[in-house]
């Protein structure tokens, strides 16, 4: 990310959701009650899709390779997968595919 202009809009905003996707999870992690880390823990998972999204929107305007945006995605599906695991652990209340 530092290799791109601080002017661009999306560069700040993978910045802010990155950002955001950390410390919601840290934050879930330090809630008592299962609804409370859910919550954070979705908030995070949204923001890990997020900077999915911002990395797309990089390649299409051609201010990033399709190669470096492909492993940043796979690096990101894995965070959504354990944010998902994490929901699924903690939110015995919800209903879940399959039940």
């Amino acid at each position: 990310m530092q290799k791109l202009p601080k002017a661009i809009a999306v560069r700040d905003q993978l910045d802010r959701a990155s950002t955001s996707m950390v410390l919601n999870l840290a934050e879930g992690n330090g809630k008592f009650t299962s609804s409370d880390r859910c919550r954070l823990f979705d908030i995070a998972r949204g923001s890990a899709l997020e900077c999915a999204a911002a990395l797309d929107v990089l390649a299409c305007q051609g201010r990033c390779e399709w190669t470096v945006v492909t492993s940043g995605k796979e690096r990101l599906r894995g965070v959504v997968s354990m944010l998902v695991g994490l929901i699924k652990a903690n939110s015995g209340y919800r209903l879940q595919e399959g039940d």
